[in-house]
């Protein structure tokens, strides 16, 4: 029992002892650790390159157990858009504001229904989230559709 003990107080000294990535006291530098507790120096806010929907149709808000869903139907030009989202504006003044973006596609084609141009999304928001929105703004080229509590 007395010569595992030794062996390893004795690996842990001679480790701690080391300039060596082995040596547990060298595996987080304290420059990294400064850097990662600062989130202004972290990396710069990513524009949205998606184009706004050209136009929105429906805005509904579903009461669910841990919140609300957020569901918009938008309607572009053309068949083919792709990679649609609700992206978050910050709220402001009880005001929950999202941009309904979409990629176009590279050759898109007239539906020859509105119905098969529709384009659908939705977003969560919590019910902590909640009880500082009382108004939720969905934005499009064309237009925007307010809901209200």
């Amino acid at each position: 029992m007395r010569r595992p003990l030794l062996l390893g107080l004795a690996l842990v000294c001679t480790l701690g002892a080391c300039g060596s990535r082995l040596n547990p006291l060298n595996w987080f530098d304290p420059a990294e650790t400064a850097n990662m507790a600062t989130p202004a120096a972290a990396s710069p806010v990513m524009q949205d390159e998606r184009p706004l929907m050209a136009q929105i149709l429906s805005l509904d808000i579903e009461p669910t157990r841990g919140g609300a869903i957020v569901r918009a139907v938008g309607l572009p030009p053309t068949q083919g858009y792709w990679n649609a989202e609700l992206v978050a504006r910050p709220v402001t003044d009880g005001v929950a504001g999202f941009d309904f973006r979409a990629v176009p596609p590279e050759k898109g084609a007239a539906g020859p229904t509105q119905q098969s141009r529709e384009v659908t999304v939705g977003t969560f928001i919590t019910a902590y989230q909640l009880t500082t929105i009382r108004q939720v703004t969905v934005f499009a080229a064309g237009n925007s559709l307010t809901s209200r509590r």
